[in-house]
């Protein structure tokens, strides 16, 4: 999904001309951080609401703090995760979307964002969710697919982040079966470290019943 295809047509624009108290008025009304200001259909950069409750005299035209703007903007025909970064590096609740001449196409809103993410990340799919830890020399994609597909399973979304202290990589796995409690154990078998698990865990084979009969013979 390109961020073109996120544009909110409904948010407001400022003009050089408008006024600081409109500026202020129009941040309030629709609770945004910022406002995008265009001259003649060309992008100018981001006021910030921070930058104008600065300013005392409300009547004056934003071109008169014009220095005070942000000129940053994405491209229409970039991927939408780049609109993600960019509200968590200015942090800014709308993303300002221009063509490669600059032209001013429209925002996208951190609450469009949000359902796209969803969406992207299968939100709206039903299944179960398994969180693997590990090292990362111990990170491969081939053997945990091997392992899922074992257990006539398959691999909806797969996702890493790593913990910038420990260097620990977190493995989230989303899958198209709610019962995982088989494909938990057999993680396990397999000596992975299985951190969280999300579905029914009701459900077990019986290939991992008589395993775990066997285990409590054994132990006995």
């Amino acid at each position: 999904m390109l961020t073109s295809e996120l544009i909110n047509h409904n948010m407001p624009r400022l003009k050089l001309q408008d006024s600081v108290a409109k500026a202020k008025q129009l941040i309030n009304d629709y609770k945004l951080t910022h406002l995008p200001v265009v001259s003649a259909n060309n992008y100018l950069g981001l006021i910030s609401e921070d930058d104008l409750l600065d300013v005392e005299e409300e009547k004056i035209p934003i071109e008169l703090i014009q220095e005070n703007l942000l000129n940053v903007c994405l491209f229409n025909d970039l991927h939408f995760l780049n609109a993600v970064n960019f509200c968590n590096q200015y942090e800014s609740n709308i993303v300002p979307i221009v063509n490669r001449s600059n032209e001013f196409i429209g925002i996208i809103t951190s609450i469009d964002l949000l359902k796209a993410m969803g969406d992207f990340a299968g939100g709206n799919e039903i299944g179960g969710l398994i969180i693997l830890e590990m090292e990362k020399t111990q990170f491969s994609i081939s053997e945990i697919s091997r392992i899922v597909e074992s257990n006539d399973c398959t691999i909806l979304h797969l996702n890493t982040t790593t913990n910038p202290l420990s260097g620990i990589l977190s493995v989230t796995l989303h899958l198209n079966r709610k019962e995982i409690a088989s494909l938990v154990a057999t993680f396990e078998r397999y000596e992975y470290e299985v951190k969280y698990h999300f579905g029914n865990q009701y459900y077990e084979d019986k290939t991992d019943i008589n395993y775990k009969n066997l285990m409590n013979y054994l132990n006995l």
